[in-house]
């Protein structure tokens, strides 16, 4: 397997202390397969939900975040409507993707997901279930998809 290069781009920080440490031991995992680095972009205040000011807000969040990403990186956009995947098919996309220009991007939005310019920048638009999670959980749930997918590629007994 060729060095795979990642970045985790997210929005909002983690605030409980228990998936601070969630997100610090998958990263501690992953890098034995992955040099991974993380970014995170502070989640824009509302003053109201209203629709217009949720469009402000993922608007001004998305712009931070395609500000970030390099013209030729992969980017995967976690989002809602995205296309699920079990752990080899994520695998194999993964290793794909890394084939493609080795910056492979994660995307997780915010609570409100991410800006329609992101999702249209996005290679491939993955989602993880049908089921609703909290943005903040989504990077363990992430974490573990994948550090699977690479114990995967890496031919490992984890993936059973």
């Amino acid at each position: 397997m060729a060095a795979l290069y990642g970045t985790l781009l997210c929005v909002g920080t983690l605030k409980e202390d228990y998936l601070v440490k969630a997100v610090a031991e998958y990263k501690k995992r992953i890098s034995a397969y992955m040099r991974l680095e993380e970014i995170v972009i502070r989640e824009e205040k509302l003053s109201d939900e209203s629709p217009a000011a949720v469009a402000a807000a993922l608007e001004a969040e998305g712009e931070k975040i395609l500000a970030r990403i390099p013209k030729d990186a992969y980017v995967f956009a976690l989002c809602v409507e995205g296309k699920e995947l079990d752990s080899i098919a994520l695998a194999e996309k993964i290793a794909e993707a890394g084939g493609v220009s080795g910056k492979i991007f994660f995307v997780i939005g915010s609570s409100y997901g991410l800006s329609p310019k992101v999702k249209a920048r996005a290679d491939f638009r993955l989602s993880v279930s049908k089921l609703t999670f909290p943005h903040q959980l989504m990077r363990v749930i992430l974490g573990e998809a994948l550090y699977r997918s690479l114990t995967i590629l890496a031919g490992k007994k984890y993936h059973k």
